[in-house]
């Protein structure tokens, strides 16, 4: 069957996203939107996809645990994983390998970690919004050892991906799925990378950027080990 997605969300933890991007928000959208399956991607964390997938509990809609690491090439992966444990798991060896520079809000803003009831528990004050010391490879290493699947976010993008700053996708690299932007021509895209998957996700940073019921993958039964199994 078709499912509709969208594996690129920020919520209010990533300095970018808007304070708006709330678990209790980003389900509500992604409902009116009739969407069947989200993941939640915040720069180098996933302290707050937990409550996303709390609050989605009882619901039609499915929430992955993920995030989007900044490797030391500075290209963006987004990261998706079985459950919260092996998420967690995931953080722990990036916030390992984050530089220890402290967030400035009035620049990059705040980074909130909020509850299911969108209460702010708590602010990550180290810095999100930058590289980790980890390769490309490490992160697919290390997805794959948490049970997870990594692959390359924004492939089309002038910054901050695989495209831009290495020039082209390392064959042995042990990815199988391409993320292009919200803009690109998603035909074009998989006909230029036909030995891929290609999908397309919003980026959303910004809740009315959540995609609307129109990028579907074709699994045997909608469970986040589908998604998983079909991108790896």
């Amino acid at each position: 069957m078709k499912y509709a997605y969208d594996f690129h969300i920020h919520t209010a933890l990533s300095p970018c996203g808007d304070n708006d991007m709330t678990p209790n928000n980003i389900v509500n959208m992604a409902l009116l939107k009739e969407l069947d399956i989200i993941a939640i991607t915040d720069h180098n964390s996933c302290e707050n996809a937990a409550a996303v997938m709390k609050v989605a509990e009882g619901t039609d809609l499915i929430v992955i645990p993920g995030m989007e690491v900044e490797t030391s090439e500075e290209i963006h992966m987004v990261c998706l994983f079985p459950d919260i444990v092996s998420a967690n798991h995931m953080q722990e060896v990036v916030y390992n390998h984050l530089p220890p520079l402290e967030n400035r809000v009035s620049i990059f803003g705040e980074q909130l970690i909020l509850n299911e009831e969108d209460d702010i528990v708590g602010e990550n004050k180290r810095l999100l919004l930058t590289a980790t010391s980890l390769s490309i490879y490490d992160v697919v290493k290390y997805s794959k050892q948490f049970n997870g699947v990594a692959f390359p976010a924004h492939i089309d993008r002038s910054s901050y991906s695989v495209l831009s700053n290495l020039g082209w996708i390392p064959e042995d690299l042990d990815v199988h799925t391409l993320e292009v932007s919200k803009n690109a021509d998603l035909e074009k895209s998989k006909l230029n990378y036909s030995k891929y998957n290609v999908i397309r996700s919003s980026d959303a940073h910004y809740l009315p950027d959540i995609f609307e019921r129109e990028q579907f993958l074709d699994l045997e039964f909608k469970s986040i080990s589908q998604v998983i199994k079909l991108l790896s």
